[in-house]
């Protein structure tokens, strides 16, 4: 159950940032074993200035395409969470253009306890998911 939060630059028209959207959820689905329909994605677009996103030492060049993912998910196997990477990574450099060095992630671990999908209930815990 990721909760995917997905920040980038002001800019994008809104097929490009629909696709970046559902080619996101193909992989989570794909790599992350998530069911269908599990989709909790939010995307926040910025002004240039209110993202600053260093290269951390690593000589690594950003552009104004970069693409910030967090997802705060359950624990994942360090298998999956380098599959999710490197599907998505490919697949937005193979059908949006962005380079590859444009794109972060950071997954946050959380425990079933730390969901609740509405009405003040923790289904995870009381059987309903």
């Amino acid at each position: 159950m990721p909760l995917m939060r997905i920040d980038v630059i002001k800019g994008h028209d809104a097929g490009y940032l629909k696709q970046l959207l559902t080619i996101a959820y193909e992989v989570q689905v794909q790599t992350l074993n998530t069911p269908i329909g599990d989709r909790y994605q939010i995307l926040t677009q910025h002004e240039p200035f209110e993202m600053q996103i260093l290269d951390t030492g690593l000589g690594i060049k950003r552009s104004r395409d970069i693409v910030v993912f967090n997802l705060t998910t359950r624990p994942r196997s360090t298998k999956a969470k380098l599959a999710f990477y490197k599907q998505l990574v490919a697949r937005l450099n193979k059908e949006l253009g962005l380079r590859k060095e444009d794109i972060i992630f950071s997954l946050v671990p959380n425990n079933d306890d730390d969901w609740s999908f509405g009405n003040g209930e923790a289904q995870f815990l009381n059987g309903e998911l």
